[in-house]
């Protein structure tokens, strides 16, 4: 378990004892504000609680101010290259900065940002990744291995440290899952800093999604990682969907409901997958953690059900009621699910009246 330093970006807070956040991207150019905010807005509506735009020119930074004051959560701005677009997007309202302190422009020109950052607050993530790792670093290394990835963002910290900087975050990002693991694994054993985990580049939907639930999932267990990104080739949406399911698979989240549900097999006798999304479509969302059990047999779902908050385990025809360990009711499809969807919703309701 990695203790942390604390960051502040905006309204957020990231390390310590926070709860881990999940962040996002936009893919819309910048410079459309219309765009770029709606893009935004969507994010919020998901969950998303700190969101990244990329600045490559001036009218990008320029446009942060317009996008920061019609949106609710943290704005980081991604600049490589350029320290003057950092440092203006700084100044236009970004939150947080994501650069690489190697590829900016020498010592002078990582001093005028971080006094730039110092003077507004404003925190910085290194971000390391596989795929534009330094030259001299393959070299040395002869890939873009983990421990080439530690000593680049090492490399970067102490550019920000030596210029009085300390208000840092770190992500290693690579497309395999293991390198990132063992980056991330390392980076933990030697700086108190904040670490921003994800896999990148992760292929197609279904491949980024199984990625970076083993990456980030195995991170999370070890108690490695403050914040988070899914990077999928799909709408950041779903990236941020696919991030709020992995915490809450790892009962990091509790702020919706959990389904427990088996696979099915020939001793089911009732269409389980629609049981399944029918509780999805008519318990309430994000309304508090309750553990609904939709079991399919008699094998394991008198147990299951009996174990959740409140569930029903299948058997012929008929389904058994469950309530906090204690049966309570028993009937068939559909009343039976109307029953339980019922007394789920009239839980959360008494929950959050608490």
């Amino acid at each position: 378990m990695q203790t942390t330093r604390v960051v502040q970006v905006g309204t957020v807070s990231v390390g310590g004892d926070a709860p881990v956040s999940v962040q996002s991207m936009t893919n819309t150019d910048t410079r459309d504000v219309e765009a770029t905010v709606r893009q935004i807005l969507a994010l919020e509506s998901a969950g998303c609680d700190i969101v990244r735009a990329s600045v490559y020119d001036r009218r990008c930074a320029e446009s942060f101010s317009a996008i920061r004051e019609r949106i609710h959560i943290p704005l980081v701005a991604d600049v490589h290259f350029d320290h003057r677009l950092a440092i203006l997007a700084i100044e236009h309202g970004a939150d947080k900065l994501r650069i690489n302190p190697g590829n900016i422009g020498g010592p002078e020109n990582v001093k005028k940002l971080v006094d730039c950052a110092k003077a507004h607050h404003i925190p910085i993530r290194i971000g390391v990744n596989a795929g534009s790792l330094e030259a001299d670093l393959k070299q040395k290394y002869g890939a873009a291995s983990p421990e080439a990835m530690v000593e680049s963002a090492l490399r970067h910290v102490r550019m920000l440290e030596q210029a009085g900087f300390h208000d840092t975050v770190i992500s290693l990002k690579a497309s395999t899952v293991a390198n990132t693991v063992a980056a991330y694994r390392r980076m933990a054993e030697l700086v108190d800093y904040p670490l921003h985990i994800g896999v990148t580049e992760t292929g197609s939907v279904a491949n980024g999604i199984i990625k970076s639930a083993i990456g980030i999932g195995a991170l999370l267990l070890d108690g490695i990682g403050n914040t988070l990104r899914v990077s999928l080739t799909d709408s950041p949406v779903r990236e941020v969907e696919t991030g709020l399911m992995i915490l809450k698979a790892l009962n990091l989240r509790k702020d919706d409901i959990e389904i427990i549900s088996c696979p099915t097999c020939g001793r089911t006798r009732v269409d389980l997958m629609k049981a399944v999304s029918y509780v999805e479509e008519h318990v309430h969302r994000n309304a508090g953690y309750l553990r609904i059990a939709v079991m399919g047999c008699a094998v394991n779902g008198p147990g299951e059900a009996a174990d959740a908050d409140i569930g029903i385990a299948f058997g012929a025809s008929n389904g058994v009621l469950f309530k906090n360990g204690q049966k309570f009711a028993a009937g068939a499809m559909p009343e039976i699910m109307t029953r339980l969807v019922d007394e789920a919703n009239t839980m959360l309701d008494e929950r959050k009246a608490k």
